[in-house]
C-alpha cells in the first residue's frame, strides 16, 4: 500500500456528487447536512415515494430539499426526472425550459432498485423521449443493469442487451452509466465518445464481494449494482485513479434505516454521505493516485454536465477518526453508515 504521511493535508476545488439520495418527509433534512459539508452541487435522485415523474414534482422537490438544508448552506440540487413507459417528450421540453443544464433524466429498468418498479419495461418505449432528449442536450443517467440473470452480470448484459443499440441509435445522446461495477463496463466507456462517461461509487472502489459475504453477510454493504470480484474492483479503481477525464465522483449514497437493511429481506443501499470525499480520498491514497484526486471528484463531473466548476475549496487531512454506529435518519429510526464503529483513514477539516 502506498499511503501519504499521517497529518498531510490536501486541498480540493469543492467537490459535487452526480448521484445523491436525500429521500422524502423528515429523513431529507437528516441526511442533507453531510453533503452539504462536502459537496458544491448534488444530482437528487428521483427513486422517492412517489416517484418524481413529472416537472411539477421536480419543482416541489426541490423545494422541499432547499427548505431542508442547513442554515447557511450553498449547495446547489441538481433535479431528475424520473422515466416511466408513460414519459412525453413535452414533459422533457417542460423540464428543460424549467431547470435547463441543472435537470437530467433517470432511466431505471423496472424493478432493478429500490423504488425502481415505475420504472421503463422497454428501452424502446422511452425512444421518442430520448430522442428529445437527445435534440435539447439533457443528460441521460442510467442504472446500467437488467433483471434478468445472474445478478453479478447484469451490467455486462446490459451493455449488449440495451446501452449498445442505444447508443447506435441516438449517437449525440449524452450519457452518464452511473455506478459502474465491473472492468466491462470500464473497458465500454473508454472506448466510447466523449458523450458517453461514468460514474464510480467509493464504496465500489474500496470493497469486493468477499467484503459482502465471507464470515457472514453483511447487510449495511448489500448495493445493486451488488459488489463484484476483485478483479473487478482493481478495474474501477485503475480507471478513477488514472487522470482520465472519463469518469467522476457519483456516491450512489442511499440511506435506509437500520431495520429495514437488517431484515429477512434487507434493501439495497449504502450510506456514505457522511464520510464520501474522505472515503475517495483513501481510495486513490492507497493507489498512490492523490494528484488525480480532485480532477475526479471536482472537474470531470462538472464538465460532462456542461455546469462552471466550483470556484470554493475543501481541505481533507491525513488523520483517522471513528465513525459513529449510526447516525439519527429524521423519522424516529436511525440509519447505519459505511464503516460504523470503524476508522476512516482521512478527515475534512
Amino acid at each position: 500500500m502506498t499511503a501519504s504521511a499521517a497529518g498531510t493535508k490536501l486541498t480540493l476545488r469543492l467537490p459535487d456528487d452526480f448521484h445523491h439520495h436525500v429521500r422524502d418527509g423528515p429523513k431529507t433534512a437528516a441526511v442533507l447536512k453531510f453533503a452539504s459539508q462536502r459537496f458544491g452541487r448534488c444530482l437528487m435522485m428521483p427513486n422517492t415515494k412517489p416517484p418524481i415523474v413529472s416537472t411539477e414534482l421536480a419543482i416541489q422537490y426541490k423545494q422541499h430539499i432547499t427548505k431542508a438544508m442547513p442554515e447557511g448552506c450553498t449547495m446547489e440540487p441538481i433535479m431528475t426526472l424520473y422515466l416511466t413507459d408513460n414519459t412525453s417528450p413535452e414533459e422533457i421540453q417542460k423540464a428543460h425550459k424549467e431547470f435547463g443544464k441543472y435537470v437530467a433524466c433517470k432511466y431505471y429498468p423496472a424493478g432493478a432498485t429500490t423504488n425502481s418498479d415505475a420504472g421503463v419495461t422497454d428501452v424502446k418505449n422511452l425512444y421518442p423521449v430520448i430522442e428529445e432528449m437527445q435534440k435539447v442536450g439533457m443528460m441521460l443517467c442510467i442504472h446500467s443493469e437488467v433483471t434478468h440473470g445472474d445478478i453479478f452480470e447484469r451490467e455486462p448484459a446490459f451493455l449488449e442487451e440495451i446501452m449498445k443499440p442505444l447508443v447506435a441509435k441516438f449517437p449525440n445522446l449524452k450519457i452518464t452509466m452511473e455506478h459502474i461495477s465491473t472492468k466491462e463496463a470500464v473497458d465500454y466507456v473508454l472506448a466510447s465518445s466523449d458523450n458517453m462517461k461514468a460514474s464510480i461509487t467509493c464504496h465500489h472502489l474500496l470493497y469486493n464481494r468477499n467484503n459482502l459475504l465471507v464470515g457472514g453477510i453483511r447487510p449495511h454493504l448489500y448495493c445493486l449494482p451488488i459488489l463484484k470480484a476483485e478483479k473487478h474492483r482493481l478495474a474501477l479503481v485503475e480507471a478513477a485513479t488514472s487522470g482520465s477525464n472519463k469518469f467522476f465522483l457519483g456516491t450512489d449514497s442511499a440511506p435506509h434505516s437500520t431495520d429495514t437493511k437488517e431484515a429477512a429481506c434487507g434493501c439495497a443501499g449504502v450510506f456514505t454521505a457522511h464520510a464520501a470525499v474522505e472515503l475517495y480520498a483513501e481510495a486513490f491514497d492507497e493507489a498512490g493516485k492523490l494528484e488525480h484526486l480532485e480532477a475526479f471528484c471536482s472537474s470531470n463531473g462538472a464538465d460532462h454536465y456542461g455546469l462552471p466548476r466550483n470556484t470554493k475549496t475543501i481541505t481533507l487531512e491525513k488523520k483517522s477518526w471513528t465513525v459513529p454506529s449510526s447516525f439519527d435518519f429524521g423519522d424516529g429510526k436511525s440509519v447505519t453508515p459505511l464503516r460504523a464503529g470503524e476508522e476512516v483513514l482521512w478527515s475534512l477539516v
